[in-house]
């Protein structure tokens, strides 16, 4: 498959997902979204385990930063460290608007925690982009993605509060940001060594939405802990596994196949 082809289906991937989300029928945020199972309390605290979990993506936040700024993280060009500086930045705000909305669940706190959700996902995006396809398209594009992750959130508030709520372009987006990750990692090689650790990040995130989907069985099995407790603890395992990738990967493409300003600029 040529690097034409590879290209236009990643674009055409990126077109239906976009037309899908303005086209398919509205879809109002149910409201039994936010009946979660497990409501206890502990140490004064309303639905504890639900928002204790997010400690999860604070401590992946805390270490991402680190390993991105450390001197010894591998980075062809300095401008790369920025889409996983502002992924594992929206880890951290993850932790926040997550805890401040399992505390008393409504459509208006899950604005905050829907928000920094996207800045991840986008970002991690847009990582891929300029590590796989083009340096200067893939930090050209992380603002306007940042963007278009951002707008699917407010535009689902907007239509909330206007009486008429519309989940689906956050939906599509969410669903979209995961797929992509997956093409972009099978049409184009990365040019670090680990790259293919994307899959594991792909896995969590699989598991984390079974989690969610199980949450009031899962807590039945011994009263223990919650589905949507554990997807919180395995949402953030997603950080580790990019840490542990900028950790312990190389450079692979020898310096002999291209001049440093044109893998920059292979863009």
């Amino acid at each position: 498959m040529s690097d034409r082809t590879r290209h236009l289906i990643v674009i055409a991937f990126t077109v239906l997902c976009i037309a899908a989300a303005w086209l398919l029928p509205a879809m109002a945020q149910p409201i039994a979204y936010h009946d979660f199972a497990d409501r206890r309390e502990m140490f004064g605290v309303h639905n504890f385990l639900d928002a204790a979990s997010n400690i999860g993506f604070l401590l992946a936040g805390l270490a991402g930063l680190t390993v991105v700024f450390r001197t010894r993280t591998r980075f062809e060009f300095s401008v790369e460290r920025w889409p996983y500086a502002i992924f594992f930045a929206g880890m951290l705000l993850t932790a926040v608007g997550s805890g401040y909305y399992h505390l008393a669940p409504d459509n208006e706190r899950l604005f905050w925690d829907r928000l920094p959700m996207t800045i991840a996902f986008m970002s991690l995006v847009a990582a891929q982009v300029v590590e796989r396809i083009n340096v200067r398209a893939g930090v050209t594009l992380l603002i306007p993605m940042l963007l278009l992750g951002a707008g699917s959130v407010i535009y689902w508030r907007a239509t909330e509060r206007a009486g008429a709520g519309n989940v689906m372009p956050y939906g599509i987006l969410q669903g979209y940001s995961v797929v992509i990750l997956i093409l972009i990692e099978r049409f184009h090689v990365s040019r670090y060594t680990r790259g293919r650790d994307i899959y594991w990040v792909f896995a969590a995130y699989v598991l984390a939405k079974l989690l969610e989907t199980f949450d009031r069985q899962i807590l039945s099995l011994g009263h223990v802990v919650s589905g949507h407790t554990l997807k919180h603890l395995v949402a953030a395992v997603t950080g580790y596994f990019v840490c542990r990738m900028l950790l312990g990967r190389t450079l692979q493409a020898p310096p002999s196949t291209a001049s440093a300003t044109e893998r920059a600029g292979k863009v």
